[in-house]
């Protein structure tokens, strides 16, 4: 409930954003177009999302009758996550990962790398699913789509006034007031700042999310703490190709790199995740 609260009020601030500089611009029409357009372009990033990533890594979908061990495992955790079972796919990709995709539960695939298979053990490779089914069962493409639309809208809001301050509006306003000039340049460079991080903010809370509802369909919280310790290990080490519109879905930012600022990254430290599941596992009597 915590971090689905907390989506909550990001999100609203967000929203929160996307009013105050509508507002400021004076024009409720252009924040409606502005939300509408962001709309469209993200409903069909959404409606598509399986078809448009799956090809765009080149994934193969993976029969019951190439690896059943595997759809076991798939159809085993989809009963306990109370969803149906998602369509196996398998990415040619030599780091070690795994993403879930699909506009619901109803309509899901789950993808894991050639990597993965290779130095994942079967009680982590059903901790790196479950997180994945969790994901699905929490409709976190959804979420993802929702704030891509009002961080989008509130971008194209702010690109209007920049263009509208290069063209002239306002101009009389401001060479009475600089300050009116100079505040417009401020919202300009911070607004689409804060509103990222706040977008990244959510994408790393639904993170946790799935870790824990994940930790709880596997029933070994400790095993998805040792896969996450291994593919860590390996992303920093194995480079892959990777749009980075699409690095979040990742159960570990393949683009990650060391130094990186946690603030606008997409994922948790693992550190912290790890941290996380240990209790969880505490909390479940499997740690002393």
């Amino acid at each position: 409930m915590a971090y689905m609260l907390r989506t909550a009020v990001l999100l609203g601030l967000l929203t929160g954003i996307l009013l105050f500089i509508g507002h400021l611009m004076g024009g409720q029409t252009g924040v409606v177009i502005a939300f509408i357009i962001a709309a469209v372009m993200n409903f069909m990033s959404y409606w598509f999302s399986d078809k448009i990533v799956l090809s765009m890594y080149r994934a193969k979908e993976i029969s019951p009758e190439e690896a059943p061990w595997l759809h076991r495992i798939v159809e085993e955790l989809s009963r306990k996550a109370n969803i149906p079972k998602p369509k196996i796919y398998l990415v040619p990709m030599e780091q070690p990962n795994a993403f879930a995709t699909g506009r619901g539960p109803g309509h899901a695939a789950v993808a894991v790398t050639r990597g993965i298979l290779e130095i994942l053990d079967e009680e982590e490779l059903k901790g790196v699913l479950a997180h994945e089914l969790a994901h699905i069962k929490n409709r976190d493409v959804l979420v993802a789509s929702i704030a891509a639309t009002i961080a989008g809208a509130i971008s194209m809001i702010v690109n209007w006034l920049q263009w509208a301050l290069i063209f002239g509006w306002g101009r009389d306003e401001e060479d009475n007031n600089p300050l009116s000039l100079v505040g417009s340049i401020l919202l300009i460079i911070i607004t689409p700042i804060i509103a990222a991080i706040i977008q990244m903010a959510i994408s790393r809370s639904r993170e946790y999310l799935a870790d824990e509802t994940g930790a709880y369909i596997c029933g070994c919280p400790l095993a998805l703490a040792r896969a996450l310790e291994k593919i860590h290990n390996y992303v920093t080490q194995v480079p892959a190709r990777v749009n980075e519109g699409t690095a979040h879905l990742f159960i570990e930012n393949p683009l990650k790199g060391e130094g990186l600022m946690e603030l606008f990254s997409t994922h948790p430290s693992t550190e912290k995740r790890i941290a996380r599941l240990v209790e969880i596992a505490r909390k479940m009597g499997q740690v002393a």
